[in-house]
C-alpha cells in the first residue's frame, strides 16, 4: 500500500496520519510549544492494519518534519520513544533536559 501521510494542524495541535478509503487507519498526534519543541503525545494504527510499519512511518515523518522546521521532539508517547532508542538518526531532533 501507498503510504500517504497527510498532517492537520490547529493552534499549535496537530497530526500526521495515513487515509485508506476515507479512513484514517494510522495516526499520530503532537502538540507545538512555545520553545519549538514538539511533543508526539500518541500514536495508533487500526488493529487491521498493525504489523504494516505504518505507526513507523509516521514516526520517521515527523522526524524529518521536525528536521525541515528546525523543531526538536520530546517523544513522550511510548511507541515514539521505543522509536527513538531504537533509531540513532532520530537522537539529533530529540528535546534534551534542560
Amino acid at each position: 500500500m501507498k503510504k500517504d501521510i497527510q498532517q492537520k494542524e490547529t493552534d499549535g495541535k496537530g497530526m500526521f496520519y495515513i487515509e485508506k478509503d476515507g479512513d484514517i487507519i494510522a495516526e499520530l498526534t503532537y502538540t507545538l510549544q512555545d520553545n519549538n519543541i514538539m511533543t508526539l503525545d500518541h500514536t495508533e494504527t487500526n488493529p487491521e492494519h498493525s504489523g504494516e510499519g505504518l505507526a513507523s512511518d509516521l514516526v520517521k515523518h515527523s522526524v524529518d518534519y521536525a528536521r525541515e522546521k528546525d523543531l526538536k521532539i520530546d517523544p513522550l508517547c511510548k511507541y515514539a520513544a521505543k522509536q527513538f532508542e531504537r533509531h540513532e538518526e532520530y537522537q539529533e531532533v530529540q528535546a534534551t533536559e534542560e
